[in-house]
C-alpha cells in the first residue's frame, strides 16, 4: 500500500499533470464506452486531486462524486459546481445503493486493500445496466516502458503491483459484474522527449518508485539525467493505455 498523505501529495499535481489534449482524448473515449443516455451520475473512485473529475461532469452532464482515501490529495482537488468530493475507500464507498450510472476507475484498483470487496462495492452503487470504465495495467501484459532501463527492479515491481488480466476479470465476475473478453487500447499519450520524461519522472510521483530502494533510485536518476543532457530531444516510445469495460447486468 502507498500512503499519499506523506510525500506523494506534494508532487502529484506537477508529476502527473495531464495535458489538455490527453484529457480531451480520455473524455472522448469515456463517452464512447459509457451508456448513451445523458445526463449520467458518475463516481470517480480514487479521484486523487481530481485530474478527471470536473471533466467527467462536463462530459456526462450530471453530478459527479469524487471519492478518495487521501485527505491531503482531496485538499488539492479541483472544484466544480457539479462535483462533490468525499473521503472514502473502494471497500466502503460513501454513496447509497444504485446511485450511479457510471464508475470511472483510473489507475486505482492496484491500491485497494481488498479488490474483491471494492468491486462488490462498485456493483452496489451502480444502477442495473450501469457501466465501469477500468483503466489499469495488467501484471501479465505490462508494456516495456522506456524508463525501466534505469531502474532494474521497476518492471518486477509493476508486474507484482498490478493484477493479471484474467484475475481482474475473475474478480469482477465474482462481484456480479460482467467483464468484456479483452481490453480496449486507447492511444492517449502525447509524444514526449527524453528531457521531458526525465523532468516528469524525477519528481517520483509514480507509486512504483515507493517500492524501489533509494540507492537504485539515485543511480537510475543520475544516469537518466546524463542521458537527458546528452540527447534531450530524443523521443521516447509510448504505449496505448489498457481499459477493461465492466457492466452491472440490467436484471
Amino acid at each position: 500500500m502507498v500512503d499519499y498523505d506523506t510525500r506523494l501529495h506534494q508532487v502529484y499535481a506537477q508529476g502527473r499533470a495531464l495535458p489538455a489534449d490527453s484529457l480531451n482524448t480520455w473524455m472522448q473515449a469515456a463517452a464512447g464506452f459509457a451508456p448513451p443516455t445523458r445526463p449520467l451520475t458518475v463516481l470517480d473512485l480514487g479521484c486523487g486531486i481530481g485530474r478527471f473529475t470536473p471533466a467527467l461532469a462536463d462530459t456526462f452532464g450530471g453530478p459527479v462524486y469524487g471519492v478518495e482515501p487521501s485527505a491531503r490529495m482531496l485538499e488539492q482537488a479541483t472544484a466544480h459546481p457539479d462535483v462533490t468530493y468525499l473521503e472514502g475507500s473502494a471497500e466502503a464507498i460513501p454513496l447509497p445503493d444504485t446511485s450511479c450510472d457510471l464508475v470511472w476507475l483510473f489507475l486505482t484498483i492496484h491500491h485497494w486493500s481488498d479488490p474483491l470487496q471494492g468491486l462488490r462495492e462498485v456493483y452496489r452503487v451502480l444502477r442495473p445496466g450501469g457501466s465501469v470504465i477500468l483503466r489499469t495495467q495488467f501484471g501479465d501484459r505490462m508494456p516495456d516502458l522506456y524508463w525501466y532501463r534505469y531502474f532494474p527492479s521497476a518492471r518486477r515491481v509493476d508486474a507484482q503491483m498490478y493484477l493479471p488480466f484474467d484475475e481482474v476479470r475473475a474478480l469482477a465476475t465474482r462481484a456480479g459484474l460482467q467483464a468484456e473478453e479483452e481490453p480496449h487500447w486507447v492511444d492517449v499519450t502525447e509524444p514526449r522527449t527524453q528531457r521531458a520524461t526525465y523532468e516528469r519522472l524525477k519528481l517520483r510521483a509514480f507509486s512504483t518508485f515507493e517500492h524501489i530502494a533509494e540507492d537504485e533510485l539515485d543511480r537510475g536518476f543520475a544516469q537518466f539525467e546524463r542521458d537527458a543532457d546528452a540527447d534531450p530531444d530524443r523521443e521516447v516510445p509510448t504505449f496505448p493505455a489498457g481499459v477493461l469495460l465492466l457492466r452491472r447486468p440490467s436484471s
